[in-house]
């Protein structure tokens, strides 16, 4: 799970992972190998990293990465693992909403991001990291309301442990496939993923249960 934030919200995230509280995937996030299949590995910046597991796997299929998160101790975390994989990962102590990278990326991911403010506003943000010809990956949750059902008829399958539990994510902390492509324009980018979908999950506690994501891969064209 990814986070970016306001002062209270970080000392929030950190007391989640310092006490080892905070939800985490219990696995890499399927859309990561799905939707950078066919990407060149160059630079990439993971966008609230959390534990690392994404940046992990990136660097392991020959990515230079960066992975940013407010919490000291996801990134303690993440260099732990890192070690284990014995990969080299740039891990970066940053608060996403005012943090900007000095060169733009090959790819920019953020999984299941909680910014304190507007999502998009935080989507238009990590836009503007990808380098010319590079690519930008966006997963979030899709609030119930706003996808009832799985439009698109793609079920995908995973382990996965968001935090919420039976509850839905508040709609506030949601963003629609459809609310992101348009932050993205025409002329700049190339749509290629653009899903609102469902998948089977199994939570920490060994229940099945059904995650709403939303999925936007683009390139930037310009």
């Amino acid at each position: 799970m990814s986070h970016t934030h306001t002062t209270d919200d970080a000392a929030r995230w950190e007391d989640m992972w310092a006490d080892g509280t905070c939800p985490e995937a219990t696995s890499v996030h399927p859309y990561l190998a799905t939707e950078t299949a066919g990407l060149t590995p160059g630079t990439a910046i993971d966008a609230g990293c959390g534990g690392g597991r994404e940046a992990i796997a990136l660097a392991e299929r020959g990515w230079q990465v960066t992975g940013i998160d407010v919490s000291p101790s996801a990134l303690a975390l993440a260099r732990r693992r890192a070690a284990d994989a014995r990969v080299e990962i740039d891990w970066l102590h940053a608060d996403l909403s005012t943090w900007a990278p000095a060169a733009p990326a090959g790819l920019v991911t953020t999984f299941y991001a909680h910014p304190p403010g507007s999502h998009l506003d935080f989507y238009r943000r990590l836009a503007g990291w990808v380098a010319p010809g590079g690519t930008l990956l966006i997963v979030g949750h899709l609030h119930r309301a706003d996808h009832g059902h799985d439009h698109t008829g793609h079920h995908d399958t995973g382990h996965d442990h968001t935090g919420h539990d039976d509850t839905e994510p508040p709609e506030e902390t949601t963003a629609t496939a459809g609310q992101i492509v348009a932050l993205l324009p025409p002329d700049e980018w190339r749509i290629d993923t653009a899903l609102e979908t469902s998948r089977t999950i199994t939570d920490s506690a060994g229940h099945e249960r059904e995650l709403h994501d939303v999925v936007v891969r683009a390139p930037r064209l310009r």
